[in-house]
């Protein structure tokens, strides 16, 4: 019979405690450190990767497999030595789990493939133009790197600063971005690796003030070639993008299709007594946006290509699809919520375009043909506007 009794849970003594204060912070910590090292990962991944495109058809048609440290030089030997020792232990104890990795390179730390790069930095400069703009992206990668690496804790301010710095680097490297939307909304590292978990929402605001300060409305809809928007009055386009910009982007070419809802309907004087306000206050409101979409229409030389047409039925949400025909859309949704305007209302970002959840399986599900479809639908059902 065992004679070990079980521990009590008060046992370890309250002052090992934490308390929610401190779950919160320590969270906070490895949120931060999880963005970092995803980043500084990327970072580092491609740098090797570019170091090895350039130095190794130098170094290896005459040292072989030691080209690494061949290119280290005298300057180097002693760190990249210890990496052959690392990974001569990486290989007794089994730590090598990619035969890919069997090399000196994997085994180089971001500052000493930075070195590789500036001792030989004339082999790379065919390649990267400015040689300043890549050691200063570093400078500010080392700090991130430091604290990361010793799990200390890391600051908004830094962490901040190296997102901006590796994506800066990684255009400099000549990453390229897989993603046809990048063009238009910037594809987050973070998001791009694990943004599945959210089918493709790739940004979430608490109203659309904060939105349209972190993606400005020229942002959202300058260049598009296709625009599609339904609502009660399209405020976010109608106000925020002015009728001049409209019309030089019909005149390049965009489609515009534009859903108003009808402002003589039932469904108007029902929203006005949700929100609490005068009546006929929205629908003159809605009329006066009408009214400015028609005069741009006016000026275009094929007013086909901008159609303004009205519903009659209760609006659920309000929504502006760009290029919505292709995997490079993104879209803004609101639903409409009792007693809260539209301008007040949560911010949906979505990226059109399937996500990789597996190496063989892509997920093309997601929230914006769900919009995309109800558009047609009620734009199906809708009344022209002279």
């Amino acid at each position: 019979m065992s004679l070990a009794r079980p521990m009590e849970t008060t046992s370890i003594g309250p002052e090992l405690d934490w308390d929610p204060e401190a779950w919160r912070e320590v969270r906070t910590r490895a949120q931060r450190a999880g963005r970092a090292y995803i980043w500084l990962n990327l970072v580092e991944q491609r740098l090797r990767a570019v170091v090895a495109a350039v130095l190794r058809p130098v170094y290896e048609p005459v040292h072989g497999d030691d080209w690494t440290v061949a290119a280290a030089g005298p300057a180097g030997q002693e760190w990249v030595q210890r990496a052959v020792a690392v990974r001569e232990v990486s290989r007794r104890k089994g730590y090598l789990l990619d035969p890919a990795d069997d090399n000196v390179l994997s085994f180089l730390t971001l500052p000493q493939l930075r070195e590789l790069m500036v001792q030989h930095w004339p082999c790379f400069e065919p390649y990267i133009d400015d040689r300043r703009d890549v050691e200063l992206a570093l400078d500010e990668l080392e700090v991130t790197r430091n604290v990361v690496s010793r799990n200390r804790a890391l600051s908004e301010a830094v962490l901040n600063q190296a997102e901006r710095a590796s994506a800066r680097l990684l255009e400099i490297l000549g990453s390229g971005a897989d993603v046809p939307s990048a063009r238009r909304l910037p594809t987050d590292a973070v998001e791009d690796l694990v943004g599945d978990r959210y089918a493709d929402v790739v940004g979430v605001h608490p109203d659309r003030v904060r939105l349209l300060r972190q993606f400005p409305a020229e942002d959202i809809f300058g260049g598009a070639r296709r625009l599609d928007a339904i609502g009660i009055g399209l405020n976010l386009l109608v106000q925020n993008f002015s009728g001049r910009r409209l019309v030089r982007l019909a005149e390049s070419g965009c489609r515009v299709r534009l859903l108003f809802l009808n402002p003589a309907s039932g469904a108007v004087k029902r929203r006005e007594r949700e929100l609490g306000i005068k009546r006929g206050e929205l629908s003159r409101a809605v009329e006066m946006n009408i009214l400015h979409m028609r005069r741009v229409r006016s000026r275009l030389r094929d007013p086909d290509a901008f159609e303004i047409q009205v519903f009659d039925e209760t609006p659920r949400f309000t929504a502006y699809l760009v290029d919505g025909d292709g995997a490079d859309g993104v879209a803004v949704v609101q639903s409409y919520l009792r007693r809260t305007r539209g301008l007040e209302a949560p911010v949906l970002v979505l990226r059109n375009g399937g996500r990789v959840l597996k190496s063989d399986e892509i997920e093309e599900s997601g929230l914006f043909p769900t919009y995309r479809e109800e558009f047609e639908v009620m734009w199906a059902d809708s009344r022209p506007v002279s």
